[in-house]
């Protein structure tokens, strides 16, 4: 399997599963730093291209690995490790994980990786513990190890969450017959959803922006939320989301009225209803987001 380019494009590769595999979903935890990289690049497994970045990078990255963190007025040094979530983690991780992804397919595995997260697909449990030891021989000789408390076998049926994902098997039948199914991976009843984590979070920045105390008009409210729901959305509209971006366009309406009229249960669908919120207000709608949509609507 190619390695992934993005994170969507990884989560779609992990969805090309046979019907019964089982899951091997694996997390790294921060990276030993600059001297780590530099050991695998004085090995020369990764590309032209990644050596030629931190050639021309390498200041950049010793001043964000040395920069060290402020905590109460108090500073830290950083002498080892990344800062969780820093923008040059990625890139310490695909350099040094780049020898483990050929390694890991040259034995014939299946494997998807985004940054320091990835995911081997394996028919049998048997298979997935072999493929767990292999993995820790592996990422042992590049100095790192797995991290035991995010690192589980999983069959696909049980489902697992991967870059805000929740993927899984579905357990009801097709509503279309299978001739009329295009993609092969519906084929095997597999979907892919927001996790839950990532719906409760997404809903907390719309309730922050829609508090009924904030001093802002309709206009300047729906302006605000916009990027928001616009950026989640286009993350997510790949996957199977109808349902669930139905649901939440009516609760961000919903809150646009409360907010108006200071309630939750109020008449305010009548001053601003559904169509002039997305036509002269310009309400962001997830589902007009949904690419399979847009093609209908553009043919139609």
């Amino acid at each position: 399997m190619a390695e992934a380019t993005n994170g969507k494009e990884a989560v779609e590769k992990t969805k090309q599963l046979k019907p019964d595999v089982s899951i091997l979903d694996i997390s790294m935890p921060s990276l030993d730093g600059l001297e780590a990289a530099r050991q695998i690049l004085a090995s020369g497994s990764p590309t032209k291209v990644l050596i030629l970045t931190m050639h021309h990078s390498d200041p950049l990255i010793q001043q964000m690995l040395k920069a060290g963190y402020e905590e109460r007025g108090q500073k830290y040094a950083t002498p080892s490790g990344t800062p969780q979530g820093g923008v040059v983690s990625p890139l310490l991780s695909n350099i040094l994980l780049t020898p483990f992804d050929k390694e890991m397919r040259r034995q014939g595995y299946q494997l998807t990786r985004w940054a320091d997260d990835w995911v081997v697909t394996c028919r049998t449990r048997a298979e997935a513990k072999y493929a767990l030891a292999r993995a820790a021989k592996i990422l042992k000789q590049l100095g790192v190890e797995l991290n035991q408390a995010k690192t589980r076998i999983v069959h696909v049926a049980h489902g697992f969450e991967f870059l805000g994902f929740k993927i899984q098997r579905g357990k009801g039948n097709f509503r279309l017959n299978r001739d009329r199914i295009k993609s092969k991976l519906n084929r095997h009843g597999l979907y892919a959803i927001p996790a839950q984590k990532s719906v409760d979070r997404f809903k907390d920045q719309i309730r922050a922006l829609t508090q009924r105390k904030m001093p802002l008009r309709m206009r300047e409210m729906i302006e605000t939320i916009n990027p928001i729901v616009r950026g989640w959305g286009n993350y997510y509209c790949r996957s199977n989301v109808r349902k669930r971006f139905n649901q939440l366009d009516r609760w961000i309406i919903q809150r646009l009225w409360s907010h108006r009229a200071k309630r939750w249960r109020n008449t305010c669908w009548k001053e601003y209803p559904t169509r002039r919120l997305r036509t002269e207000f310009k309400l962001v709608s997830l589902v007009s987001l949904i690419p399979s949509l847009q093609i209908a609507k553009a043919r139609s």
